[in-house]
């Protein structure tokens, strides 16, 4: 999704009747007011989810959609796809159209996704310079060790690509059931990760996103991420 950012003055020009020149006149006249505090520079920064007041008549309030899906086996993370279901098929909200997906997971992969209208949010919490953590529960077909402990936690090297994994938190939970914590989303990690040890995933299913949790939330269904979850990700990830 292509960001939007627009100057103020320039917002101004094709929402008003007002031109660019006369942005700093309003501005002297505190008649502009962004997201309650009134403006002070034409240079400020207007995103598609910034409230706009000239006059006190809005010219602009779009807010932002912020969804935690349980996701099921056997649906597709799209939205849209003409041979299975997507998880966009799952969500009952009046703007889901708007919505896309922050952080993919596989076909029968399940558990936690992410989804937003807010582009730029998205993009920066699935970049890997982010290193936002996510979490794994992993059932595999060999017994598990003290040896991937330590060989997730050094990295584990793919010859394909020529590259090393970042450090790995492996949590072993029983003989065939780990917890695993990593900051990277590389094409079918964490099957190759195991797959180093000749071990098959039978299933993963991701828990959390950083601060956002699964928690009890039934699969399919879906609820907004919170505003204690939403402000401890601007602080990780926009340190704001």
């Amino acid at each position: 999704m292509k960001p939007y950012t627009t100057r103020l003055d320039r917002f101004i020009s094709q929402n008003s009747d007002c031109s660019m020149a006369d942005t700093r006149l309003l501005l002297a006249q505190r008649r502009i007011v962004l997201d309650g505090i009134v403006a002070d520079s034409v240079q400020q920064a207007v995103t598609k989810f910034t409230r706009v007041e000239l006059d006190g008549v809005c010219l602009q309030s779009e807010q932002p959609v912020y969804l935690a899906l349980n996701k099921p086996a056997g649906v597709l993370s799209a939205t849209k796809d003409t041979k299975h279901p997507t998880i966009l098929d799952l969500v009952q909200h009046p703007r889901k159209d708007e919505l896309h997906i922050a952080g993919r997971l596989d076909f029968n992969t399940t558990g936690l996704v992410l989804l937003t209208n807010d582009g730029a949010w998205s993009r920066r919490i699935s970049s890997p310079q982010t290193k936002l953590p996510k979490t794994y529960e992993v059932s595999v077909s060999e017994p598990l060790s003290g040896e991937y402990v330590a060989a997730f936690q050094s990295g584990i090297y793919f010859a394909y690509e020529g590259i090393t994994t970042l450090p790995a938190r492996l949590e072993i939970l029983s003989a065939y059931r780990a917890r695993l914590s990593l900051v990277e989303g590389k094409y079918h990690q964490v099957k190759r990760m195991f797959g180093a040890f000749q071990n098959k995933v039978l299933a993963l299913h991701r828990v959390s996103v950083g601060p956002v949790c699964l928690g009890d939330l039934e699969p399919g269904a879906a609820r907004p991420v919170g505003a204690s979850e939403l402000a401890e990700i601007s602080r990780q990830v926009f340190g704001t």
